[in-house]
C-alpha cells in the first residue's frame, strides 16, 4: 500500500532478540509500544517470520505455535479469474432453496494427497443421493464429461447444478445443454452456499481419507463408498436411505 509506514530495517533485530526469547508476535507488538517503539503489528512479523523460514532461517522455530498460512477469505472475490458466462446463485430458482424436489444437484471435486487425481462428486439436494467418479486430473473437459455420464441416466431428474469456481467447471454451458439443466455457480469462498455437497465430501472422507492418494483408486472402490453412503439412513431425510428417497421407494429392513 502506498499509505503504509515502512518499517526501517534496524527495527527488525530487535524483533529477532524477542522471538528468541519466546515472545509471540501479538506479545512482540504490545512489548514495542509500551517500550515508546515504533510498533510492528504482529501480521507483519508473521509475514517476516514465514519469509525467514522459506529462506531457510530458523525464527519459526521459536514460535510456540506454529501458526499455518491463511487462506484470504476476506474481500469475497474470486482470484483464480472468472469462468466465462457463469450464472451466479442468486439467480437461481427459490425452490431450490426448499429442497421440496428432485432434480437439483450439487457439484464439486475431492483431491488425492499429492494431486495424485480427483473425484467429482454430485450429491441431489432433497434426497442426498450422491455419485462420484474418479479421474487422473480435474482439467474441464474430463470433468465435464464425467459429469454427463453421471447424470445422463437421471436426466428426468436433473433441473438444476449449483458448482463452485473451480475452473474445471469452465464447460458447463456445454454440459447444461447436454442434460437440458440450468447451471449455477455460488459466490466464491462461500462453500456453505452447496452445504449438501460439502458435507457429502466429508462423508466420502471416511473412505478416503485426506492423506490417501486416489492413484490406485478403483471403480469399485468409488462405487463402493458411494453405494454405502446411498443406503445409509440419514436423520435429515427421516432416517430413510437416499436411495430410497430418489427412487421413491418403500422401507426395508437394510440389507
Amino acid at each position: 500500500s502506498r499509505n503504509a509506514r515502512a518499517i526501517p530495517p534496524a527495527r527488525w533485530p530487535l524483533v529477532q532478540a524477542y522471538l528468541r526469547l519466546y515472545l509471540s508476535p501479538q506479545q512482540i507488538c504490545g512489548r514495542l509500544k509500551l517500550e515508546g517503539a515504533q510498533s510492528v503489528s504482529a501480521q507483519s512479523i508473521y509475514t517476516y517470520v514465514y519469509s525467514d523460514k522459506a529462506k531457510g532461517g530458523d525464527l519459526a522455530s521459536y514460535l510456540r505455535c506454529q501458526k499455518q498460512r491463511r487462506k484470504r477469505y476476506g474481500s469475497g472475490q474470486e482470484r483464480r479469474g472468472q469462468i466465462k458466462g457463469r450464472v451466479c446463485i442468486g439467480q437461481r430458482p427459490a425452490v431450490v432453496d426448499a429442497r421440496a424436489r428432485i432434480g437439483d444437484w450439487e457439484g464439486d471435486t475431492v483431491i488425492g494427497t499429492g494431486h495424485s487425481g480427483v473425484l467429482v462428486t454430485l450429491v441431489e439436494r432433497h434426497s442426498r443421493f450422491a455419485l462420484a467418479h474418479r479421474l487422473p486430473s480435474k482439467e474441464a473437459q474430463p470433468v465435464s464429461e464425467a459429469i454427463r455420464q453421471m447424470l445422463r441416466p437421471h436426466k428426468e431428474q436433473c433441473l438444476t447444478i449449483t458448482f463452485d469456481n473451480g475452473h474445471e467447471f469452465a464447460d458447463h454451458a456445454f454440459l447444461g445443454q447436454c442434460l437440458g439443466a440450468d447451471v449455477y455457480f455460488a459466490h466464491p469462498y462461500h462453500s456453505w452456499e452447496r452445504g449438501t455437497n460439502e458435507n457429502t465430501n466429508g462423508l466420502l472422507r471416511q473412505y478416503f481419507p485426506k492423506k490417501m492418494s486416489f492413484k490406485n483408486l478403483s471403480r469399485i472402490d468409488v462405487d463402493d463408498a458411494i453405494h454405502l453412503l446411498n443406503h445409509r439412513p440419514r436423520k435429515c431425510i427421516g432416517y430413510r436411505t437416499p436411495h430410497e428417497v430418489f427412487y421413491g421407494l418403500e422401507i426395508q429392513p437394510l440389507n
